[in-house]
């Protein structure tokens, strides 16, 4: 269906893909309305989009390029309006990123090839054993369109066949997602390699032959042409967030069953910045008794503390007299070591220092009550980056009948003189197109409909590095990592995603840094990287530490780094923009770490076009879906015209294909991995 041919009629016309765009689509859609989903941008998610490396190098050069513009330049959509009608204009797009500064720290030399230097020993080591367990093989990717025209939302090519886990006892009224082991990619790289002959020895020989020496090989550095070349193993967010194991995210997807176009990985560690060097968090009983950095004393206050916060409103006399005192001050009455305030401040609870008592106690209880469901930590990271989600929610939206369209965008809005309310939009092609309701992202409102509107901004870097903050015996490690308030600044989240979270190339990490502005973003963030990190020597330098037999440093070397400012427009009210009551915005990502916000203000939105239906009942499996005569299809069940899938950009579906066929290669090892079933099929087309 092309762009300039769509339907003229919709119940509810949604501009703007972004987390609750794309909900409040798959609600209506789910629930039997006619939803056309449409957003100027040639990608998915918006401002939670997630890019490959070279994508992203494509996007910064748009964003340098791009020159604001206003829908109405050209002037077709006036013979459109009828008399009693008036126009309320849109913006083309007005950008929320700002202060964008890009460094690239590694070399750029061509890719040096591995090179196995034999070592003299004494004596050979014996050979080394070890098991590995069986892997399952898992594969979840949506893919951006770039045609003009309808677009079917990303859709996974291939999903592999997963093995339900159970969570604990104590949550078995829970419906789990599913889990699957993935396999840590330096690990098939290694076994790819060719192995050196190992000693042996003949029996007919009287004299034993000389054993082998050892290999010692040397670690490949990591160069901008070799992260240029694997580009597209990079899956990299604007926004950075992850999922509480019981958020209403997490509760969303399973209660629809979006969740079985997605996969997700645990955050394997909580970690902290603490005296000048990074910790981790013991936040789990066995992580409590587990720790060497307690004492047996403190373990128990721990413990005791943390069992109080999981109940505390059934123990008022305990906090009632600090409710108007900060958490900070009321830690401190506990007789909680300095060592304890810290974690159960930053780490867990985290809030600032100044946040009031109550507000704490929710937020370390909310930590707690998510603590176990799918593995030690609370959170929960979606592979192929947070851009995943919002794709997520439209494939189910273009399932039930919604109809999609990029690089497509809204002139106006017809408003009827009388009662005020949008009763049709014009798209950029000058059709008009009737509704009833009007969901748009923020970013499109002109100025003109803001009433004294103060946004915030936050802080974003995104590094790339090679190595993690806190090694361990597995590098595949997905850290979280709660940096305080340093010299008067705010309080930064550090999220680390390793190769096999499918962010970032093996060798690699993927680096995200937020937090609330106080001036650029690297005003604000870069004295925290240069503490936590080092920036790749040169050619030169790297040539005087070898002569000079220096030692590489403990910190992780930065080999790429982006800075921007985002708008947050999160706490505008409503009533702040002159809209009409059937016209509802959709503010773009706040800087908290869950996507608790933008979840409710779907919830609220739909509960506004639809009061009395269900938001997001669960979708019917495919094998419940009975189909009646040869007609329309599904009609019943709230299926609308069936889509036809958009053929891909070139470019960035051969990357996914080729992601995707390394992943099933590539993925190994101890960390495991939320998992879902295949999708169910489109609807079939009509004959």
């Amino acid at each position: 269906m092309a762009a300039d041919n769509l339907p003229t009629e919709f119940d509810v016309v949604i501009l703007g893909t972004g987390l609750a765009e794309s909900v409040i689509a798959a609600a209506c859609s789910r629930v039997g309305q006619r939803v056309l989903h449409i957003d100027r941008r040639n990608y998915y998610a918006g401002n939670w989009a997630s890019f490959t490396f070279n994508g992203l190098l494509a996007w910064i050069e748009d964003y340098k390029q791009e020159q604001p513009r206003d829908a109405d330049s050209d002037g077709s959509w006036r013979e459109k309006l009828e008399e009693g009608e008036e126009p309320l204009l849109l913006g083309a797009l007005g950008t929320a990123i700002s202060n964008l500064q890009v460094f690239r720290y590694a070399s750029e030399e061509p890719e040096e090839e591995e090179v196995a230097t034999p070592v003299a020993t004494p004596t050979p080591e014996g050979p080394s054993t070890s098991v590995e367990e069986p892997l399952a093989q898992s594969q979840s990717a949506a893919t951006e369109e770039t045609d003009t025209g309808s677009e079917a939302p990303p859709t996974t090519d291939t999903q592999s066949e997963a093995t339900p886990t159970e969570e604990s006892e104590s949550q078995s009224q829970d419906t789990p997602l599913e889990s699957q082991t993935h396999e840590d990619p330096e690990q098939q790289v290694q076994r790819e390699e060719p192995q050196e002959d190992q000693t042996t020895s003949n029996e007919g020989d009287s004299a034993p032959s000389e054993p082998a020496p050892p290999v010692e090989t040397k670690k490949r550095k990591i160069t901008y042409s070799k992260i240029l070349k694997e580009g597209r193993r990079f899956n990299i967010d604007l926004v950075s967030k992850l999922l509480y194991s019981r958020g209403s995210l997490v509760d969303l997807l399973i209660k629809s069953n979006v969740s079985r176009y997605a996969e997700f990985k645990n955050v394997s560690r909580i970690l902290t910045y603490r005296n000048g060097k990074v910790e981790q968090v013991p936040c789990s009983r066995a992580d409590v008794f587990g720790s060497k950095q307690l004492t047996v004393v403190e373990k128990r206050m721990l413990m005791k503390f943390l069992t109080f916060c999981l109940d505390y409103e059934q123990h008022p006399e305990e906090y009632l007299d600090f409710t108007e005192r900060s958490f900070w001050e009321f830690l401190q009455t506990k007789k909680l070591t300095e060592n304890l305030q810290h974690f159960i401040l930053h780490s867990i609870a985290m809030v600032k220092p100044g946040a009031r008592t109550g507000d704490g106690l929710r937020a370390t209880q909310h930590f707690l009550r998510s603590l176990g469901r799918y593995g030690n930590t609370p959170f929960l990271f979606p592979l192929y980056g947070m851009g995943e989600i919002p794709q997520c929610f439209c494939r189910m939206c273009a399932v039930f009948g919604g109809i999609y369209c990029l690089r497509h965008s809204v002139q106006c809005l017809v408003l009827d003189k009388e009662s005020g309310r949008c009763k049709a939009v014009i798209d950029t092609c000058g059709q008009r197109i009737s509704c009833s309701h009007f969901v748009v992202e923020e970013g499109y409102i002109r100025e003109e409909q803001r009433r004294n509107v103060t946004y915030r901004q936050i802080s974003r870097a995104v590094l790339i590095t090679d190595r993690s903050l806190l090694p361990s015996e597995s590098e595949q490690q997905v850290s979280l990592v709660t940096v305080p308030p340093q010299d008067g600044g705010p309080t930064v989240l550090v999220v680390e995603l390793c190769s096999s979270s499918m962010t970032c190339m093996p060798g690699t990490h993927l680096v995200h840094l937020t937090c609330p502005s106080s001036g650029t973003a690297q005003e604000d963030l870069a004295p925290l990287v240069s503490r936590l990190f080092t920036e790749a020597p040169s050619a030169e330098e790297e040539e005087d530490k070898e002569e000079e037999g220096e030692v590489d440093s403990e910190k992780p070397t930065l080999l790429w780094a982006m800075y921007f400012n985002m708008r947050d427009s999160s706490a505008v009210d409503r009533s702040s923009y002159s809209l009409p009551s059937n016209v509802y915005p959709c503010p773009g990502p706040d800087p908290a770490l869950g996507t608790d916000h933008a979840i409710t203000l779907a919830e609220a939105v739909f509960q506004q076009l639809l009061p009395d239906e269900e938001f997001c009942p669960p979708a019917p499996n495919p094998e419940d879906i009975v189909y009646d005569g040869e007609g329309r299809q599904g009609e019943g069940a709230g299926f609308g015209e069936p889509v036809q899938p958009e053929r891909e950009p070139e470019g960035e579906s051969e990357g996914k294909e080729e992601q995707k066929a390394e992943s099933e290669q590539d993925t190994e090892g101890a960390q495991m991995s939320v998992a879902v079933e295949s999708p169910p099929p489109a609807p079939p087309a009509e004959e």
